[in-house]
This record gives structure tokens, C-alpha cells and sequence, in this order.
């Protein structure tokens, strides 16, 4: 957290916040605890999400454009990366942030909702009451950062605040699947295909590689490239096996290995199937020329 926009950079540099103490907890996720009182704070898009709870005071606290709402212990207010706002502190207060970034929502987004990680964004919310917020974030606050056993104890509170605020406080845009995935990813998905065809592919593995859940990544690949993932991975098998059936003089056994069929009768079956001719036949007919 050392950008200039940020929340925690704009308090320890651009107002008198005080910074009690502060932690990297894994996970993509830093919690710190602030004092504060007579200040006057401007956050500008971030670039992280910011969740925070008051623990003491607070009681005049509020946003210049929502005059009407104010802070207590136990309040929350969830600010995404995109955020903007301006604040006026007047009395004293102590409360405790945790920022983390849009990548380390997005794998909570894909595991609970099934989410497209680029879809997925949080409310902005100001002052509400949230008691489960509330409580793990003031049990994250008591816990000692120092401690191994404390802050490991504080990560699984905070990657169940993570998972907490994907299933209440954030929306999921339509996923459009017309343009598919982008050039550069479907280079990078081609590419992890071709270097290891001979090995078991999982669905998992790739939609993984293209950063989207197994089920968004199948209809964008589709979109993209015309056939199933599955589909396409047996046209490459094929592909190179007819490279090497016309340049080598590799046995049947090796060539089914080399582009991973599971055994040469295998081989023979979905080749034919493709082709209309056994590989042995292609052979021939090539080598025939």
C-alpha cells in the first residue's frame, strides 16, 4: 500500500491520521488500525478495496456529499477501487481497515457465484449496519499481528469477510459472450494446449489460465474458437499426428503417445473417426504420393 491514492497512503500522508498498527495477513489482504480527529480526508479512486468498521467514536463523522449519515462503533463502510469521496473528521475516532485488491475478490467471486472475475464489483456503502462485518473486523482488530498463530486466525477471519461481502455486497454484470476471450488469451490458451497434449487437460486448468470460472471459460472458449474445449484439444491431437504419420517413421504406439491417446487402438479409433481412414492408411496413402 504505497501509491499515492490509495486509502492508506492518503492517511498516512495527506491527512493527521494516526497509524497505530498495520499487517499484511496473506492472501492479498493488509489490515490496519487508524486514530483519528479533526481532519478532513479525500480518497480518489484507490485502485483497492477498502472495508471499514469504526471500533470507537466516530459519532460526527461523515461524507461531505451525504451529510445526513454518520458514524459509531460498529458502522461499516465498504469502498470500492473505483471509489470517490470526501471526508470530514471532527471528533475522536479509531477504526480498522482492511484493503485488498479486486484480484484477491475475484477468486472468492468465481468459487461462490461462478462470477467472471472482470464482472464482478462491489456497493459502495456508507455507515450501514452489518453485524457480522462488524464482529469480524473487530475481532481481526484484537487479534496480536505479531503472533503467527493470531494472524494466521486473522486471515481465515479475513478471507471469510472476503467471502461474506462477495455473497451480500457485490453485483454481477450479465457475462456477454459474443466477442469470446481475448486475442492474447486465446494465444496463451493455444499455446498451454500445444505444449502439453500428450498430458490429461483438465477444463479447470485452462479456464484457470484464462482467469474465469470452468463454466464462463467453456461458452467464451466456444465463442472464440468454434468448438468445445475438449473438441478442440482431439483436432490438435489429430493435427499433430498427421504431421507425424507424413514425417517420421515413429511406430503407431509412440505417435498415440507422443500426441496422449490413451493407447494405439485408441488412436486409431478417434484418427478414422476424424478422417475416415486408419492411421496406417494415411500412411500409406502420404507416403504414396
Amino acid at each position: 500500500m504505497t501509491a499515492d491514492a490509495s486509502v492508506f497512503g492518503t492517511l498516512a500522508r495527506g491527512s493527521r491520521a494516526s497509524l497505530e498498527r498495520v499487517a499484511n495477513l496473506g492472501d492479498g489482504v493488509t489490515a490496519a488500525i487508524w486514530c483519528n480527529e479533526h481532519d478532513e480526508a479525500r480518497y480518489v479512486q484507490p485502485g483497492h478495496h477498502t472495508l471499514s468498521v469504526y471500533l470507537q467514536g466516530g459519532y460526527t463523522t461523515h461524507r461531505q456529499d451525504l451529510p445526513n449519515l454518520f458514524g459509531a462503533p460498529g458502522r461499516v463502510c465498504m469502498l470500492p477501487a473505483e471509489h470517490e469521496s470526501a471526508w470530514v473528521i471532527e471528533q475522536p475516532m479509531r477504526f480498522v481497515h482492511l484493503y485488498f485488491a479486486p484480484d484477491a475478490l475475484a477468486g472468492h467471486a468465481v468459487r461462490l457465484l461462478d462470477a467472471e472475475p472482470r464482472l464482478f464489483t462491489l456497493h459502495d456503502r456508507t455507515f450501514i449496519e452489518d453485524a457480522r462485518l462488524a464482529q469480524s473486523c473487530a475481532r481481526i482488530a484484537q487479534l496480536d499481528w505479531t503472533d503467527l498463530d493470531d494472524r494466521m486466525c486473522a486471515n481465515a477471519l479475513a478471507n471469510d469477510t472476503l467471502s461474506y461481502l462477495v455473497q451480500t455486497q457485490g453485483r454481477t454484470r450479465a457475462l456477454a459472450v459474443r466477442g469470446g476471450l481475448a486475442p492474447h488469451v486465446c494465444r496463451r490458451i493455444s499455446a498451454r494446449i500445444e505444449a502439453e497434449l500428450d498430458a490429461l487437460l483438465s477444463i479447470g486448468e485452462l479456464a484457470a489460465e484464462a482467469n474465469l470460472s470452468e463454466f464462463h471459460f467453456a461458452r467464451m472458449f466456444r465463442a472464440s474458437f468454434g468448438v468445445a474445449p475438449h473438441e478442440w484439444v482431439l483436432q490438435q491431437r489429430i493435427a499433430r499426428a498427421q504431421d507425424l504419420l507424413r514425417s517420421t517413421t515413429l511406430s503407431l504406439a509412440t505417435i498415440a503417445e507422443r500426441c496422449g491417446f490413451a493407447s494405439p487402438s485408441h488412436f486409431s479409433r478417434r484418427f478414422a473417426a476424424q478422417l475416415g481412414a486408419s492411421p496406417s492408411r494415411y500412411r500409406q496413402a502420404w507416403q504414396g504420393k
